[in-house]
């Protein structure tokens, strides 16, 4: 999931000059899946930004899929829908609410904005209670969405201390099929969710800095060489640690700027950016990740 760059304005517009320059590390490095969300600050960017960005997306290589996010509130993922439907995004994730919620309800809003937007939704899953609290029918929501076809995947990003045990995940896999559920919470877990819960694949951040290297992991992992796999993840470490300490988004949008790979600008309230002393801790981390992917190529 990229970051999304913005220039020194007072406005902090989006500065698509350098975006184009992070996808094109990105792609250059094997992804061809960017998801626009979460990580580029989705949940706070304007309706007018947001058209923009659409229409930035919409003019990537063929081979590449561009994913908006939607959301979080019903009203706002609705405008967006509106944008979206002149577009045709092989699918949006939907980004997961803390606003009053219940299933029945979210699973309505989701079918509603779907159909608006005339594409099948990631529903992006980051803890228990993403569905309401009533666990059980939150699950049973997003398996009806999976059968129905307006869930096409399931970004699944709940944070264990230990991933291989997971009430939540093993009662979401009997009731959609693993085929349909990605391990979303970056390169930390993602081994142990694809050799102990056999799921397809990943999404990375630190990916945006060493795109080579996240794929070169995906596919020790493809090819069950999951020692290789633990060895490559190692190069993550580091970088995971400090986005785990001081929080994902802001780190690898400060990050990218730090490795050399494009200035990323300001982040756009209600985020602050990191301290001084956060900034100097965290630039040799995310040079040595770069080097590591320049190595691995």
């Amino acid at each position: 999931m990229p970051p999304l760059a913005r220039r020194a304005d007072a406005k902090r517009s989006l500065d698509f000059e350098q975006n184009s320059i992070i996808a094109r590390h990105i792609v250059d490095g094997g992804i061809s899946r960017l998801i626009y969300g979460g990580n580029a600050f989705l949940y706070h960017i304007t309706l007018a930004e947001y058209e923009q960005l659409l229409d930035w997306l919409s003019q990537m290589d063929a081979d590449v899929w561009a994913i908006p996010s939607v959301g979080p509130s019903y009203g706002r993922a609705m405008d967006q829908a509106t944008l979206l439907r002149r577009y045709q995004f092989p699918c949006v994730m939907i980004l997961p609410s803390s606003d009053p919620r219940d299933a029945l309800g979210l699973e309505q809003g989701y079918r509603e904005i779907a159909e608006a937007a005339g594409a099948r939704l990631i529903v992006y899953l980051k803890d228990e209670n993403n569905f309401g609290t009533d666990r059980d029918a939150g699950l049973d929501a997003v398996a009806r969405l999976v059968d129905d076809g307006f869930c096409i995947a399931i970004k699944y990003a709940v944070v264990r201390e230990n991933p291989a045990q997971d009430r939540y995940l093993d009662a979401l896999l009997r009731r959609v099929d693993r085929q349909h559920v990605i391990s979303g919470i970056g390169e930390r877990p993602a081994v142990v969710h694809l050799r102990d819960w056999n799921l397809p694949g990943f999404t990375t951040g630190s990916g945006c800095i060493a795109p080579a290297l996240s794929q070169r992991l995906f596919a020790a992992c493809a090819a069950g060489d999951f020692t290789k796999a633990e060895t490559l993840r190692e190069a993550f470490i580091p970088m995971e640690d400090q986005r785990d300490l001081w929080g994902p988004a802001r780190v690898l949008h400060t990050a990218t700027e730090l490795a050399g790979i494009a200035p990323t600008g300001p982040v756009a309230p209600y985020v602050t950016g990191l301290s001084p002393e956060q900034i100097e801790a965290l630039a040799p981390v995310a040079k040595n990740l770069l080097q590591a992917n320049r190595s691995s190529i």
